[in-house]
């Protein structure tokens, strides 16, 4: 189920060579329309499923993003205010790091610089990465967030005193995470709480994406998780909202369930297996539109799943989400309205989304 690693078209490329092989530049610049050979450039050298359309709807959210960047280098869910920004500049970060910037190179390095210097401006002595209103008084979603994007930006950082500050606050945030784990294995909204769906696999992908740029996660810790998770397992095959609360099986916490297995390594676990195709119900006809109030949520973690399993998956599901997330854009200027959310959210997430093919970051590959 391995997902193809060849990404470029080479069959594509072969069978142009030949059929223009020998026809004079001259030739072919007058035969061929200028569009036309722009879409060929782009087929060149862009991964597979990736168009002229993607490039253009991607570009114009991340220049959103940029330009809706606080001075103190935070995004909120309201554009401005205090609603979770910890949470909402992790996720805004993660995109611009998606498109292979760094804090030191790349169109929007200057953008990924200050959100790092955010976040690590936000964690506190615990080692919680939190906001000054607490994130709503639900401090861990954000601070799985933060602690993903730090540990990515970690893995491309260059600036030596900046490389020495970001481990000390992973180290504690990593800490913190590990402390905080329910006796059942789970997260919830604060440290030592109890335990839910949707925060578990924020701390887990955040202890990956920590493993993944060299940094040391308690081993124990990824293994509780996985047993939470195959604890809230239905007999539909999903996930449900939490292990005290044995509902049914809800569809964006079992995408993100899927993802999360998958970055703990468990590729072929049964549970993981079950999984997958109780999600995959939901997509297989090639229908990437939902209704509920969390699709891009749902979304977020369903493309990570279909991606790391494989071509069968990925092919039937990104080419209608693709199109559908542009669709919904707002051409004007560039932003997604996410799940009633706000803009900086929604635009993270599809921006997050579009770019996977790229590859740029460890934590959606397999």
């Amino acid at each position: 189920m391995r997902h193809a690693p060849e990404r470029f078209s080479a069959a594509g490329r072969i069978s142009r060579r030949r059929l223009l092989a020998g026809v004079p530049a001259a030739v072919l610049s007058l035969s061929v329309p200028m569009a036309v050979r722009r879409a060929w450039a782009i087929e060149e050298v862009m991964p597979k499923h990736i168009n002229a359309d993607t490039l253009k709807a991607v570009r114009a959210g991340l220049d959103y993003l940029a330009r809706t960047q606080q001075d103190d280098g935070s995004w909120s869910t309201d554009d401005g205010g205090q609603a979770y920004p910890v949470a909402i500049t992790g996720l805004a970060g993660t995109a611009l790091l998606a498109g292979g910037n760094t804090p030191t190179r790349g169109r929007y390095a200057q953008q990924v610089e200050k959100a790092v210097r955010y976040l690590l401006n936000c964690s506190t002595e615990s080692g919680l990465i939190t906001g000054p209103t607490q994130e709503s008084g639900r401090p861990m979603h954000g601070h799985g967030f933060a602690l993903m994007f730090l540990a990515l930006a970690y893995g491309a950082e260059s600036n030596p005193a900046m490389r020495e500050r970001t481990k000390r606050v992973i180290d504690k945030a990593v800490e913190l995470t590990a402390q905080g784990q329910s006796a059942d294995g789970g997260w919830t909204y604060t440290p030592g709480a109890g335990d839910e769906g949707s925060v578990t696999v924020t701390q887990v992908q955040a202890l990956r994406a920590a493993h993944n740029a060299g940094l040391g996660v308690p081993r124990g810790t990824i293994a509780q998780a996985v047993q939470y998770i195959e604890k809230c397992s239905t007999p539909e095959g999903g996930i449900c909202y939490s292990l005290r609360s044995r509902t049914g099986p809800r569809l964006p916490i079992s995408a993100a369930a899927v993802a999360t297995l998958y970055n703990a390594g468990q590729y072929d676990a049964p549970v993981a297996n079950r999984c997958l195709e109780y999600v995959w119900q939901h997509f297989e006809d090639g229908n990437a539109a939902r209704r509920g109030g969390h699709d891009f949520y749902c979304h977020l973690y369903a493309s990570q799943a279909f991606y790391m399993a494989g071509d069968k998956y990925w092919d039937v599901y990104f080419p209608a989400a693709r199109d559908r997330f542009i669709e919904q854009q707002n051409k004007s200027e560039g932003y997604w309205q996410g799940d009633g959310i706000g803009k900086a959210y929604g635009t993270a997430i599809a921006c997050i989304i579009l770019q996977l093919p790229y590859k740029y970051l460890p934590v959606y590959q397999r």
